[in-house]
């Protein structure tokens, strides 16, 4: 493994692949920290503390999970790369829709030069919207609902009754989000793995010391061991499973183009038990957030004296602790896994493109037959690999509930979304670099 290090670093491309990543990186976190003009700096830190301590303390550490802290401080680029991902996934989705968009995924480079453009479109779009509506939530002192002797949340913006202000901010914020944007495209075209997956990378890393100190200082040393330990063992775990595959083998025949012999050559398709990685969890908690969003719009965050369906859905759907929220999370993490590997895995169009090139499953025969036989291992691998996502996901709530409502425990910065981002960024960054060394004769990181 030093060897491979030192290996990397004594190649002058890779090396300089690297250190343009990190150059990037310090730039966005730099940005992360830098507060949008008309913001109050220290109002709104005591504001994030005092949310971080409350009923939602859950929801406010997953937003700050995956913003890395920008977007409850309304730094330049508080809305971070969200914008893009969700673009990303909307043109996905709209390949199996829109027949436009399917005829560009089979031109090749040209029609993906004209989908990235569209996702471009759509993230600036999507950016103004987000950012409109979080400076209108700021304005309105519900960005963080939570007041308290140490924290208004009407004092966070300088003049928020200025339009112009407030017109500014959004621009700023709207500005920040292409940048990013620009950010993670030079990553990848410039440096060494994906460019959003590292940006999200970087902005949950930068939260775990500060998570980290939190339950030392609250439960001690012992506590603080057992956790570390747990993540240990977590993170084995997540890696085991990442890296596990059904591979399904295929032969291709031997045939005469021209002059010249092509196939006759075995090789496998492999399929991942995690085929869908993060979006199914990153869709369930968007739509949990939904019922807490009502709650904010319908009484400003303050549910102490509400009554009928308010404190049902503030006590079972809220409550990141109770059996409700758990088992609904756990349903719709199944559901989406399901779904998302519906849309980006289409057993037809393997069939017909191995049916194509003269490939073929031993023992099936092409067309209808070989997509019956990925349709039935797809759906028999993806059962193991939602429950999989399910169980990693809940995990946080689970300890909120053993911890019996410990913010700090329903803070664990080990489990869930963020530990199944860093270790697919991790191991996808790794074999990337592998590659690289592997083409240079090197050893690489992965045996």
């Amino acid at each position: 493994m030093l060897s491979s290090v030192v290996a990397t670093f004594r190649t002058p491309e890779l090396r300089k692949k690297i250190f343009f990543v990190l150059f990037i990186l310090v730039l966005y976190r730099l940005g992360a920290t830098l507060p949008s003009p008309g913001v109050d700096f220290r109002e709104i830190n005591r504001c994030v503390d005092a949310a971080a301590q409350g009923d939602s303390a859950q929801i406010y550490s997953l937003i700050n999970m995956f913003s890395g802290g920008a977007l409850l401080q309304l730094s330049v680029f508080a809305i971070g790369i969200m914008p893009y991902i969700t673009a990303l996934i909307i043109v996905q989705l709209l390949t199996v829709v829109i027949p436009r968009f399917e005829q560009l995924r089979k031109e090749g480079q040209s029609g993906q030069a004209k989908m990235t453009q569209y996702t471009r479109y759509l993230t600036v779009a999507l950016a103004l919207l987000q950012s409109t509506g979080i400076v209108a939530l700021a304005a309105s002192g519900n960005l963080l609902p939570t007041s308290g002797p140490d924290c208004d949340p009407q004092a966070i913006l300088h003049d928020r009754e200025n339009l112009m202000v407030l017109i500014i901010m959004v621009l700023v914020m709207t500005a920040g989000a292409c940048i990013v944007m620009w950010f993670g495209e030079l990553i990848t075209e410039r440096g060494v793995g994906n460019g959003m997956s590292l940006l999200i990378f970087a902005g949950i890393a930068a939260r775990l010391p500060a998570e980290g100190r939190n339950i030392l200082n609250s439960r001690g040393g012992v506590i603080f061991g057992l956790v570390c330990l747990a993540a240990l063992i977590i993170l084995l775990a997540v890696v085991f499973i990442e890296q596990g595959q059904r591979r399904v083998p295929v032969q291709y025949a031997k045939r005469m183009v021209g002059r010249k012999m092509y196939g006759g050559s075995s090789t496998y398709i492999p399929i991942k038990v995690n085929t869908a990685g993060v979006i199914p969890v990153i869709f369930a908690s968007s739509l949990l957030y939904i019922p807490q969003l009502v709650i904010s719009l319908t009484q400003g965050g303050d549910t102490s004296d509400g009554t009928g369906w308010r404190t049902w859905i503030q006590s079972n759907l809220v409550d990141p602790g109770s059996v409700w929220h758990i088992v609904i999370y756990f349903l719709l993490i199944i559901f989406f896994t399901y779904f998302y590997v519906a849309v980006t895995f289409n057993p037809e169009e393997r069939a017909d493109d191995m049916k194509r090139y003269g490939g073929f499953i031993p023992g099936i025969r092409p067309g209808k037959p070989t997509a019956d036989y990925l349709s039935y291992v797809l759906s028999r691998i993806t059962l193991p690999g939602s429950l999989y996502l399910g169980i990693i996901a809940i995990l946080p709530n689970l300890f909120l509930e053993i911890g019996n409502g410990n913010s700090e425990v329903a803070n664990l910065p080990f489990g869930g979304t963020a530990l199944l981002i860093m270790v697919g960024v991790g191991l996808d960054s790794l074999k990337q670099i592998n590659s690289q060394l592997m083409q240079r004769k090197y050893e690489g990181f992965l045996k």
